[in-house]
């Protein structure tokens, strides 16, 4: 408006403008070359993103970034507001996913959550693509995981699921490893029959199946 169009500022309205609230995004009405009006647009975080801010921190994640294309005073609040690490303002969908690259390129994992079509290059780069199934089709589709609710606090629990199966994995591995082991020296040394190694080799197997079958989210 002002910068391309060339739309000029009441000397009335300057402070009334430069005053405006900063959580609120603007659209500006001009009417014959001059500022008519500003229309502000409320678009508050979810309840709870505080906490969930504060719940991924916990669970490992060392920097929460927001990339958003609002202007830098409505980013700026929503961040402070929202507790997170870091902001970006006034982002195109290409830098997005360049700022990913970036990160990854300095040996850094990172996750991506968004859900429009714009975010669609970002979620396709990242090392984990989340999007929300309420959100554009194709931002689904180049997700590694799509959220069936529209509720962040799962990315928690999705968390949690990932933490717990690698202790799984880890843990039957080094189980299975050790317990077979025992079994082979056990028959080399003739102290297990042949048969006997062959029992106890198919008891760690149903051990594992019924062992990892169990809630990776129970206490």
């Amino acid at each position: 408006m002002f910068e391309d169009e060339g739309v000029a500022i009441r000397d009335g309205d300057r402070e009334k403008v430069e005053g405006l609230a900063p959580e609120y995004s603007y659209l500006y009405l001009g009417i014959g070359g001059r500022l008519a009006a500003a229309i502000a647009i409320a678009d508050p975080i979810r309840a709870g993103v505080p906490a969930l801010i504060q719940g991924l921190r916990s669970h490992g994640f060392r920097q929460v970034v927001m990339m958003t294309g609002d202007s830098e005073k409505t980013a700026r609040a929503i961040a402070a507001a929202a507790g997170i690490d870091a902001y970006h303002s006034e982002v195109l969908p290409e830098h997005k996913a360049d700022f990913i690259m970036e990160e990854k390129a300095k040996g850094r994992i990172v996750v991506m959550v968004g859900d429009g079509i714009n975010d669609s290059p970002a979620l396709s780069e990242a090392d984990v693509g989340v999007a929300i199934r309420e959100g554009a089709d194709i931002a689904c589709e180049v997700a590694d995981i799509t959220l069936s609710q529209n509720n962040l606090e799962s990315l928690i629990t999705l968390k949690e699921i990932s933490d717990g199966l690698l202790r799984r994995t880890q843990s039957n591995y080094h189980f299975i490893v050790g317990w077979n082991s025992a079994v082979v020296i056990g028959g080399v040394l003739g102290i297990f029959a042949p048969g006997t190694a062959a029992l106890l080799h198919n008891l760690s197997t149903i051990y594992i199946g019924v062992h990892s079958m169990e809630n990776l989210l129970e206490k």
